[in-house]
């Protein structure tokens, strides 16, 4: 059984988390843990017609944020790694700082100092300094910043088609084949 850990952040773009999640739950042989900030819960309900519960439904197993004792903050509970869609500033800023104070960090922090596959789907634009650097160190750490930013080469048609190209995108890092998009074949 192959195990992804999930964190959905309050920043704007649940869609993308929700989406992650209902791919992941159709691929068998896939365990997913989730994590959902308290202000992911808001987002989602601002932004989707999909209420919490039923976005917590899609994973195999749901952790509070307060439960810094839950399996998924210790190393030595194996997993193939994790993904934060979407990733606020915020929790951007204190993975990049390792300020554990919440499980969706502290899983992130695991996933970091077990050298395990940590994607992080930033949103926020512009960028300043301070959001660069945070991606910088993040990255030096050895995680991977994958915004959403989408390709059209594959002339997407709908904004489905968009969210799912960036889906994909996460899958690729984690080696899991999907059919979310087309791939550039060359002319």
């Amino acid at each position: 059984m192959n195990r992804i850990v999930v964190g959905l952040s309050g920043a704007s773009g649940a869609i993308y988390g929700v989406r992650l999640l209902e791919t992941l739950s159709s691929i068998e042989g896939i365990e997913t843990h989730l994590i959902l900030s308290r202000a992911a819960r808001i987002i989602i309900e601002h932004e989707t017609s999909v209420k919490p519960e039923a976005v917590e439904d899609l994973a195999d197993v749901v952790h509070s944020p307060e439960n810094l004792a839950a399996c998924v903050s210790s190393g030595s509970f194996k997993t193939q790694g994790m993904i934060v869609a979407p990733c606020s500033m915020k929790s951007l800023s204190m993975i990049a700082n390792s300020i554990n104070d919440n499980l969706l960090v502290r899983a992130a922090d695991v996933t970091l100092k077990e050298r395990r596959r940590l994607v992080l789907i930033v949103r926020e634009t512009p960028l300043h300094l301070g959001h660069l650097r945070h991606m910088t160190a993040v990255t030096e750490m050895g995680g991977i910043i994958l915004p959403p930013v989408p390709s059209f080469y594959h002339k997407p048609k709908t904004i489905d088609d968009i969210i799912n190209q960036t889906i994909g995108k996460v899958l690729d890092q984690f080696d899991i084949p999907h059919q979310l998009f087309s791939r550039w074949m060359g002319e």
